[in-house]
């Protein structure tokens, strides 16, 4: 069972990919969780949303500007090291993934995310992603095309609270970690 101990907030991370960047590449940035994480006493964050954000660095633009053709800008969160790829849609640890498409010929922009959650304790935290570790992996990359002629952001925008797991749920989840990181 988990029980709020704060109420809502949010933390940002931000992954800059180089201006004229090939395809394929890949940034990684990270947020510390250690201040909300506290293993004796069973504390936990619950990740409740994540919104993606795609645009320059300046924050001029973020249009089809942001690759030189037609591709994707591709991002994950997760809660264990990625070191700097792209995790498969199964993996224990995704937590949440976003893409903006670019189809830059018709000027025409898709975007879609999704959160992973788990089931534990009162319905209104049965939406939300449980993380026991003491930190949150960004990972963007372009695909397809180069990145533009600008330095391209993608920025995590994680909306989490402060939970207390019971000692049995809290387990749960650093095997279910655990088991996943092998």
């Amino acid at each position: 069972m988990a029980t709020a101990k704060t109420g809502s907030f949010y933390l940002t991370e931000t992954v800059n990919l180089a201006a004229a960047a090939a395809p394929g590449t890949r940034g990684q940035s990270t947020i510390d969780l250690g201040a909300y994480v506290n293993v004796p006493t069973g504390q936990a964050v619950a990740i409740e949303s994540v919104d993606f954000i795609y645009q320059t660095a300046d924050g001029a633009g973020a249009g089809i500007e942001l690759l030189a053709g037609s591709g994707a800008l591709s991002v994950q969160l997760t809660d264990l090291n990625p070191s700097s790829t792209l995790l498969i849609a199964d993996d224990q640890s995704l937590v949440a993934s976003g893409c903006l498409n670019i189809d830059a010929p018709n000027c025409i922009l898709s975007h879609n995310s999704d959160l992973y959650p788990d089931n534990f304790g009162p319905a209104s935290l049965s939406e939300a992603f449980l993380v026991v570790n003491d930190t949150l992996y960004l990972v963007a990359g372009n695909n397809v095309a180069a990145t533009g002629a600008t330095v391209v952001s993608v920025t995590a925008r994680v909306r989490a609270r402060v939970v207390k797991l019971s000692t049995k749920d809290w387990m749960a989840i650093a095997i279910q970690s655990t088991a996943s990181d092998n």
